[in-house]
């Protein structure tokens, strides 16, 4: 069937869903098929529930003129995706990274929203499925599409930009997250870098950190628009910034205090102001954005319980992530600490030696209390006396009901899979 009708179908919709459990009245369903279900089953279900069009790849489930029928359902959404993409002309700003994707693309929402009507990925979308509905959620009042782009092995990051066709670019940095699906840390490089190939291939814009060498190489030869701490030559210069815990970012007689945790996060607080003031974002509406802007999802959330202050940082890590969260955690001006500590995921035939290298950091730091939970850190095991070590999250749990933790600032921090934030229903 001709794309062009399509998306003509497409527009008559208030809304686009591929779960039938979120489906809205006049939406457009689109049964994508899964490892262990097939969509195409709950198409009626969708029009019953309010859906005007049904996109399926089945014939045995065609009901009426409101279905419409393909070869491939995904293939076809990141066709129609591609298309609405062309059709509505915005600019699009997309970035990639391995760490701080979603919280960068936040804070690039909330800095431009003070001057356009912006839509952003939301949550993190940001797939081969993920995309393409993010695409299909910007409307013709939409004036900036920011859209977040994740990858676990090579070409999906091309891919990705060929469906979006991004104006401007922005990659977080090159860190050592999804070791196994890119093969190492060189394969990490190349495919987050096919961003900036597509940008060179199209003239694109790239948004360049002048403090990552890596951007600054892969960016050389193409239109970029940069920003650093204390770099004169930088578009935008950053006079200084700081954190403790909080992150206090100064440029051009702006002070910004944000809710955000952590050096790391300056980085992606400097990108948002860098990209703010390329678009015009006028700095006191910089400021004001990027203040009242508070953190959730479990990313670097500062939480109070009890006597204890916790930051919560259990959405997901990396040995990149979890490095540089450990090196802010230790600089902290506290008297006592504790860390949880989750294994970290994805790594391939890397994952004893990063884990091994995670209790390097820590290993003269006596005054610090660490638990590593998992089994990558349970082979890992050392002995020491401020060191404990559970094989799974179970055996951690018991243990640390009975353990008495008052007056400690706690960093809880690991992958997604471990789930880390069970740990505050026992502290």
């Amino acid at each position: 069937m001709d794309i062009n009708y399509i998306h003509s179908l497409f527009l008559k919709c208030s809304s686009v869903s591929i779960d039938t459990r979120k489906i809205g009245a006049n939406s457009f369903f689109a049964a994508i098929k899964g490892e262990n279900f097939d969509a195409n089953t709950f198409a009626k279900e969708a029009l019953d529930k309010g859906a005007s069009y049904v996109l399926i790849d089945n014939k045995d489930y065609f009901i009426d003129e409101r279905t419409i029928l393909v070869d491939n359902s995904l293939a076809a959404l990141q066709e129609l995706a591609k298309f609405h993409r062309n059709y509505l002309k915005l600019p699009i700003i997309a970035l990639t990274g391995s760490n701080g994707k979603t919280t960068t693309k936040e804070l690039i929402n909330v800095v431009l929203s003070k001057k356009f009507k912006t839509k952003a990925t939301i949550g993190n979308l940001n797939n081969h499925i993920g995309v393409p509905l993010t695409l299909l959620s910007f409307n013709e009042q939409t004036e900036i599409g920011i859209v977040e782009m994740g990858a676990n092995h090579k070409k999906e990051i091309e891919f990705l930009c060929e469906i979006a066709q991004p104006d401007y670019g922005y990659i977080t940095n090159f860190g050592k997250a999804h070791l196994e699906g890119f093969g190492g840390v060189e394969g990490v490089i190349q495919g987050k870098s096919e961003m900036y190939q597509y940008l060179s291939n199209n003239e694109k814009l790239a948004f360049v950190n002048l403090e990552d060498p890596i951007q600054v190489e892969k960016t050389k030869d193409l239109k970029s628009y940069s920003f650093g701490v204390n770099k004169n030559d930088a578009d935008i210069n950053i006079d200084h910034i700081e954190a403790n815990p909080f992150v206090t970012v100064s440029y051009s007689l702006n002070q910004i205090s944000s809710h955000l945790i952590g050096l790391y996060n300056a980085n992606n607080i400097n990108a948002a102001i860098a990209i703010g003031n390329y678009f015009g974002v006028e700095g006191g509406s910089i400021k004001e954005a990027l203040e009242s802007y508070i953190p959730e999802n479990n990313r670097s959330q500062l939480i109070t319980k009890g006597t204890n202050e916790i930051i919560l940082d259990a959405y997901n890590a990396n040995p990149s992530s979890m490095k540089v969260a450990i090196e802010n955690f230790v600089l902290l001006d506290k008297k006592n600490k504790t860390l949880f500590l989750g294994d970290m995921f994805e790594l391939g035939d890397e994952s004893l030696a990063e884990h091994k290298g995670v209790l390097e950091l820590l290993v003269n730091q006596d005054q610090i209390d660490c638990y590593f939970i998992g089994k990558d850190f349970y082979q890992n095991k050392i002995a020491k006396s401020n060191f404990f070590f559970f094989e799974n999250f179970e055996n951690f749990s018991e243990a640390i009901k009975v353990k008495k933790i008052d007056n400690n600032m706690i960093l809880i921090k690991g992958s997604r899979g471990m789930a880390l934030e069970r740990t505050l229903e026992f502290i």
